[in-house]
């Protein structure tokens, strides 16, 4: 072989693996959008990635994740959103509550965009309905604040005396809070809201409770305490103040009791849902999920430091004693 024929062989030889690369498929990227902050969502960010594991995607193997955090900062997600899109993501989730949804929903009518999100995403104007939810958004419904009446009740099972009960909301997320107010009003209970929209405001909002003499507290279903929740059970040992969770990470942080769906297996179920749009379903296919479970878990050693007495028909209804 000539020396010329040879090196223009060697040279098509050493191409075609360039050629071949750059044909190959390009890694999907999933834009992970939150209303929260990274560190808090630690345990729901892991179950996240169990679901994608459950569907064959990896991190960095055979998927890429971008993640843009709200740190709290609800105002920041219509711009947080938009990136995404800029970004030209493969799938939008939104997670963090109503508000990330809707915001991701508000950026694109192209992209799919799976939730995380109340129980009413219909009402909210997110689907058109939960088995056939249309256009480009689908999700997973957990109840919040819908179960607040139950957590009034449990509460109240817990601390009979009690007469004046604290609600703990966030005014950033209005819809939350007066859900949660016309409950008590429908119980017929003094109303006594507090509200904190940022860490340093917390505090505050205990010693206002504490000086108008509320005697337990309930604490609603937003994203900024759930990321706050260490905080937010310090304070109620701090106070002596008996208070109502919505999710059992509250209760195994040290609160006295917690009542609500499995937030890290909503987590997993989007996950979930996002491999199943990686592998080629539409959004407009795919129903909206409902949670299964309802968790009640009670904090035995809180009850005995705050001198409550757990009544037996109560624990006995108990999915999780800790003790």
């Amino acid at each position: 072989m000539r020396r010329r024929e040879f090196i223009a062989g060697l040279g098509s030889a050493l191409a075609w693996p360039l050629t071949a690369r750059a044909q190959q498929p390009a890694m999907p990227v999933i834009g992970f959008l939150n209303s929260a902050s990274p560190g808090p969502f630690a345990l729901l960010l892991s179950a996240f990635h169990e679901g994608l594991k459950d569907g064959g995607y990896v991190e960095g193997k055979n998927v890429t994740v971008e993640y843009r955090w709200a740190n709290e900062q609800y105002d920041r997600l219509p711009a947080l959103a938009a990136d995404l899109v800029r970004r030209r993501v493969t799938v939008i989730a939104a997670t963090g509550g109503t508000m990330t949804a809707q915001a991701a929903k508000a950026a694109t009518t192209t992209i799919p965009v799976l939730f995380i999100a109340g129980a009413d995403p219909v009402g909210d104007g997110l689907v058109k309905s939960f088995n056939r939810p249309g256009g480009n958004v689908t999700g997973v419904s957990v109840y919040t604040s819908e179960l607040a009446p139950k957590r009034l009740e449990l509460l109240r099972e817990l601390v009979p005396n009690a007469t004046k009960i604290a609600l703990l909301g966030n005014p950033e997320n209005a819809a939350d809070s007066q859900d949660a107010q016309n409950m008590m009003q429908r119980a017929g209970l003094p109303l006594l809201t507090l509200s904190a929209r940022v860490e340093t405001e917390l505090e505050r909002e205990f010693v206002s409770a504490s000086q108008h003499g509320a005697q337990a507290l309930l604490v609603s279903a937003d994203p900024f305490f759930n990321s706050r929740r260490t905080q937010l059970v310090a304070l109620a040992a701090r106070f002596a103040m008996p208070a109502a969770y919505p999710w059992s990470e509250y209760a195994k942080a040290g609160g006295l009791m917690s009542y609500g769906t499995s937030i890290p297996g909503a987590y997993r179920q989007i996950g979930q849902y996002v491999t199943r749009i990686l592998k080629g379903e539409k959004p407009a296919d795919l129903p909206v999920q409902l949670p299964t479970k309802f968790e009640l878990v009670i904090n035995l050693k809180t009850a005995k430091t705050l001198g409550l007495e757990i009544p037996p028909q109560l624990l006995a209804r108990a999915d999780e004693v800790i003790e």
